[in-house]
């Protein structure tokens, strides 16, 4: 998302929106019609049946009048009556499966276009989830495609048509009397003129309108996710305070564009009362003159009808497209954002370096430096190390010394570093991020659980196809033994992202997960506060497992994980300050020492 985009959407208050329309999300979203381009077609090859009826009735009307009702003359009269219903009936079933077979089309377009949306996002980087309120990524998959389906494809479609028959009708003014239409045609640029200024207008609007709900939606999940955090400080009042800006916003924004709107509409009304009137007053005075028919009048005022139902309906449709439109405006920062499919790099290795990545052998950072922002300060500053396989990596320190920072770089969360960081000889920066996955799983401090089975929650639907492996990785990490316990066992339903289980046994499932997904190198950010003691003997017991199998590189918080690790790393502002085992650390009395001396006294320091 560009700069401007997260300031709109971080901040209280609306900022001034973008005026210009991205028409290359529109042409994507057109594109999205190319697999039903039958429907399109068929509703398509209707419009110029429309525009037959639309030119009939009036012509009917006019040789009905002059023909049979003001000679008097009623033979024939009931056939061009019927001629008449016939026309009507036509008329009803063109526009019926004119509507239904696009509409049809457009909301399986719309259905597309939801999926392929959905897609980018779950292969947006995880630092776009870092600096976008989720709720703002909700809304764009959700109200902006809404808006668009309500609105842009019920309003576009209908004035192409609509636009076509105005422009039959006006030429058949033209051929009956072309000094009634010229009358006519004087008040166009007035029509075009107003049209255009209250267009501008309301798109503005409901541009603020959209980046207002977006703001406040971000704001409503954060403050739903946190509700626990809102109660139990009573911050109750200030929460509702502040989500009442947003919606105090959104609802200035949305009186604006109705007003906008109302006045669109009136305006045009009043343009057709009097073109009615100046027609009626002409056409009279040509009808004295005997140089036209009654017939022509009725016709022509008939015609002129229906040319400005359009342009009526044109004012009340505009309101939606506008909605559309500042929903592309929308949508269009789901686009600008790259995405980490990175396939294509791997054609960049040899068939040697793909071989390479067969298996984990080694991992090495040389002089790493990172910093999160261009102009921030330095999170990394030359760190070093080499992690083999089958070896026990520890890295300690202080709250913000860079620990966390080198996860993120092994997960290609962040891939902007300095230096070299190379797996298997191969700089990272080559190898796709779905090929680094494989050799990294990571059991963090934080943990989300679905709204599912124990079982999905552990396979991540693969335990369909292979259900053994689900319960493997809950043994290997002693999570069986509760899970046996529990009605349904690997079927039991978790809800409120495991709210029917213990913090311990949530994070027994995580560490389950990560041995399922069959990665050669765990990275482990423990976390066992909040937990009883028996799930914490159970925690500790996954861990000591892993220690024993895998190759790991861990935050460590416990003293038990730091002494089986093979090496240690003592970082302190982004530096390695020590390295070395537990016991040659310990015998130099320094940084880690006093480390080890708080996690025996007091609080966990890390």
């Amino acid at each position: 998302m560009r700069p401007s985009a997260v300031a709109e959407e971080a901040g209280t208050k609306p900022t001034p929106v973008r005026q210009k329309i991205h028409w290359g999300v529109v042409r994507r979203f057109l594109g999205h019609f190319r697999p039903y381009r039958g429907q399109v077609i068929l509703g398509l090859s209707l419009i110029p049946v429309s525009v037959i009826f639309a030119i009939l009735f009036p012509w009917l009307i006019m040789r009905i009048i002059d023909n049979q009702l003001v000679p008097m003359q009623s033979e024939g009269l009931l056939f061009w009556c019927l001629v008449l219903a016939a026309v009507l009936v036509g008329n009803f079933l063109a526009d019926a499966v004119f509507n239904y077979s696009l509409q049809s089309a457009a909301q399986y377009a719309i259905r597309d276009i939801r999926a392929e949306m959905f897609s980018r996002v779950l292969h947006f980087p995880r630092r776009y989830f870092d600096k976008t309120p989720m709720g703002v990524t909700l809304t764009r998959l959700t109200s902006d495609l809404e808006a668009i389906s309500e609105s842009f494809t019920q309003g576009l479609l209908s004035m192409i048509r609509d636009v076509l028959i105005t422009i039959a009708l006006l030429a058949f003014l033209l051929f009956i009397n072309w000094k009634l239409t010229l009358v006519l045609l004087l008040i166009g640029p007035l029509i075009y003129y107003i049209t255009e200024i209250l267009r501008r207008r309301l798109r503005d609007t409901y541009l603020r309108a959209r980046v207002v709900l977006s703001q406040g939606t971000g704001y409503l999940q954060e403050c739903l996710s946190g509700i626990k955090t809102v109660q139990l400080y009573n911050a109750e009042a200030a929460v509702q305070k502040r989500y009442a800006t947003y919606t105090e916003g959104f609802r200035k924004a949305q009186s604006e564009s109705n007003l906008y709107d109302s006045a669109l509409y009136s305006i045009i009304e009043g343009i057709t009362t009097v073109s009615m009137g100046l027609i009626i007053w002409y056409g009279s005075k040509e009808i004295l003159a005997a140089t036209i028919s009654l017939g022509v009048l009725v016709g022509f005022i008939n015609t002129l009808d229906k040319i400005f139902v359009p342009i009526r309906d044109f004012t009340s449709q505009m309101a939606s497209i506008q909605r559309a439109f500042a929903a592309f405006d929308h949508i269009e920062e789901i686009y600008e954002e790259a995405t980490e499919h990175e396939s294509s790099d791997r054609q960049h290795l040899s068939a040697a370096e793909r071989g390479q990545l067969d298996r984990f052998q080694s991992l090495e950072f040389e002089d790493v430096r990172f910093r999160y922002k261009a102009d921030g300060p330095w999170v990394l500053q030359g760190v070093s190390f080499c992690l083999n396989r089958g070896s026990k990596i520890a890295l300690v320190g202080s709250t913000g010394s860079g620990k966390s920072t080198i996860l993120r770089l092994l997960t290609k969360t962040y891939v902007n570093y300095e230096g070299s960081i190379k797996l298997n000889g191969i700089e990272l920066s080559r190898i796709p991020k779905a090929e680094v996955g494989k050799f990294f799983s990571l059991m963090q401090q934080e943990v989300f659980l679905f709204n599912e089975s124990i079982a999905f929650n552990i396979g991540l639907e693969r335990e369909a196809s292979n259900p053994n492996f689900v319960k493997d990785a809950a043994r290997y990490v002693y999570a069986d033994e509760f899970i046996e316990r529990l009605p349904g066992k690997y079927d039991f339903v978790l809800q409120g992202n495991g709210g029917n289980l213990s913090a311990g046994q949530g994070q027994l499932i995580a560490f389950a997960r990560a041995i399922a997904s069959g990665s050669e190198v765990v990275m482990l950010d423990e976390a066992t506060s909040s937990v009883d003691s028996v799930t914490e003997q159970l925690i500790q017991k996954a861990i000591d497992h892993v220690f024993e199998d895998k190759t790991v590189i861990a935050i460590a918080h416990r003293l038990s994980t730091i002494q089986h690790s093979d090496e240690i790393l003592v970082l302190d502002g982004g530096v390695i300050v020590e390295r070395g085992t537990h016991g040659t650390l310990m015998a130099k009395a320094g940084f880690y020492a006093n480390l080890v001396q708080k996690l025996d006294s007091g609080p966990d320091p890390a």
